[in-house]
């Protein structure tokens, strides 16, 4: 059986240990998926990548 708690605590603490590089990945990512709209939906996709940076 897979232990899926144990896996989600690993990625937990990954996400602690490498904060700076995901919250740089979500930006870029975010400037992406903007880029690709057209900037039709820079507030929402802003507030999003500030909620995921928030939480890392």
């Amino acid at each position: 059986m897979v232990d899926f708690k144990g896996a989600l605590g690993k990625l937990g603490d990954l996400a602690e240990e490498h904060d700076d590089k995901i919250d740089a990945a979500v930006a870029k990512l975010g400037d992406v998926v903007d880029d690709r709209t057209d900037h039709k939906h820079t507030d929402h996709i802003d507030r999003a990548v500030r909620e995921i940076q928030d939480r890392t």
